[in-house]
């Protein structure tokens, strides 16, 4: 079988002929469903609605109804109603990724939460941060939260748009509709409606000659 559609007649023959772990004290709902391969521990909730793809771990988390989970590892976290979370992502350690999000491949979020609707497709580190609802995070995203003592935050307002490559070294806040230029490295706030670009200006050599070339 590749799959189980959850009812309140499901034997435990059919979880074992799928290699789906549910311990005792997960719930699954009516309506649910598990690819093959999957394990849900601890105290987790799977509702309505909601399919968990194979090789998927679930722990002591709550996956929303109509979510999507990909090949994915969530622990001690909510997903919000309609959030699509992986291929291949981690979400752990008390994160709240809200309605209708997107949590692509290699994402890792970490002591955060998100607002509605927003994206973070690939490639992105989300630590100790708090954003808004309709935030973009491009790819390459780090949230620089660690300064080798402490754990700093950040704060990303509605609308707001981080380019890819970006890094915000906390403690920074971003204002709401406010814009990133990809490749930026953030040190200090950037207010509402602000247009931030950090990086250093390119500059183009002519007649250049390799010397490791021949």
């Amino acid at each position: 079988m590749n799959e189980i559609i959850f009812n309140g007649n499901l034997a435990k023959q059919e979880l074992l002929a799928s290699r789906i772990c549910v311990e005792d004290e997960a719930m699954i709902e009516d309506g649910a469903i598990l690819e093959h391969d999957v394990v849900i521990k601890g105290k987790s909730r799977i509702k309505s609605g909601a399919r968990v793809g194979s090789f998927t771990i679930i722990s002591n988390s709550i996956i929303g109804e109509r979510c999507v989970v990909l090949s994915s590892q969530i622990e001690d976290s909510t997903i919000g109603d309609g959030s699509q979370i992986g291929p291949y992502a981690h979400i752990r350690m008390n994160s709240l990724i809200g309605e209708n999000n997107r949590v692509g491949n290699f994402v890792e979020i970490k002591n955060s939460s998100t607002g509605r609707d927003c994206k973070m497709a690939h490639l992105t580190y989300v630590g100790d941060a708090e954003l808004g609802n309709n935030c973009n995070i491009g790819c390459g995203v780090v949230f620089c939260n660690y300064n080798g003592k402490t754990k700093q935050k950040c704060e990303v307002g509605n609308n707001a748009f981080i380019g890819s490559n970006v890094n915000l070294i906390a403690p920074v806040k971003v204002g709401d509709n406010a814009y990133i230029a990809a490749g930026s490295t953030i040190t200090q706030d950037v207010k509402e409606r602000e247009f931030a670009i950090a990086r250093a200006r390119q500059i183009n050599k002519q007649n250049f000659e390799n010397p490791y070339i021949d």
